[in-house]
């Protein structure tokens, strides 16, 4: 199963991966503006690079994308099946399938997944790991523009080996092990670093297992929202099916009244 890792004290925030992933996927371009502004994700930004004051220790630029997770919440949460992990590793998306539940959005423990709502026909858009490319047998095309080899494109197992030779051979430099190896049961992409997680806004409290409580609070809420969508379309067929009745009652009574023809009084008694 293929994979990114990507090691923080490597990164030189130039900005490479952000560039080819507009580029691979007919996004905008990065312009200095939007590196400026402190960039977030969004509908036409699969990947960003942030900075991050660490104290005295300086800054660090840190990569925001899709975690890839090994067992993805988002799919599991999505009543579709828009959602789903291919055998070769990326998590991608099927909008042919898409309803529009924004589940996946709010089931996400890593809050990537974003939702066109400026669109008259809105997608939910993210990082799908170059899956045509690898699909090809070509590495991911920010792993392909990185120049100074911080992130990584391979198999997992073996980007584990790579980060913990690492952290072997530079025990002082890296801390806190490799953030995605057991993290929500796993993740595709990983992340080395030398300064803590949690200074870098990484979500350092997720367990170490698959969270099947996100999908069961999700999809819990799918009785109510199908007795609640069910009673409103049942109500408004009533309320239509009344005022299509009404109109034709009235239409019958106009058509009745104008079709009796009216009675002249007749006079008393008869003329000679």
């Amino acid at each position: 199963m293929k994979g990114l890792l990507i090691d923080v004290t490597r990164c030189i925030g130039c900005w490479e991966c952000t560039n080819a992933c507009a580029k691979a996927n007919s996004l905008p371009p990065v312009d200095s503006l939007t590196r400026a502004a402190g960039p977030e994700l969004s509908a036409d930004r699969y990947t960003v690079l942030r900075k991050v004051e660490v104290g005295d220790r300086g800054r660090r630029y840190v990569r925001r994308l899709c975690m890839h997770c090994l067992e993805p919440t988002c799919a599991s949460v999505c009543p579709v099946g828009a959602l789903h992990r291919t055998p070769a590793g990326p998590v991608v998306y099927e909008v042919d399938r898409c309803i529009g539940c924004r589940y996946c959005i709010m089931a996400c423990p890593h809050n990537v997944p974003r939702y066109e709502w400026n669109e008259p026909a809105p997608r939910v858009r993210k990082c799908i790991l170059c899956a045509p490319r690898v699909a090809r047998g070509e590495p991911t095309a920010c792993a392909d523009a990185c120049p100074m080899g911080a992130t990584l494109f391979g198999e997992r197992e073996e980007l584990l080996d790579e980060a913990r030779r690492r952290m072997v051979e530079s025990p002082d430099l890296y801390t806190e092990g490799v953030f995605g190896e057991l993290e929500a049961g796993g993740t595709g992409v990983l992340f080395l670093s030398d300064v803590p997680f949690a200074a870098l806004g990484f979500p350092t409290d997720l367990p170490n297992h698959p969270l099947g409580e996100n999908t069961e609070a999700v999809l819990s809420r799918l009785p109510d929202v199908i007795l609640i969508a069910g009673s409103l379309l049942f109500g408004l067929q009533w309320i239509i099916h009344r005022r299509e009745k009404l109109a034709e009652e009235a239409e019958t009574e106009r058509t009745s009244e104008k079709s009796t023809p009216t009675t002249e009084p007749h006079e008393e008694g008869e003329r000679a």
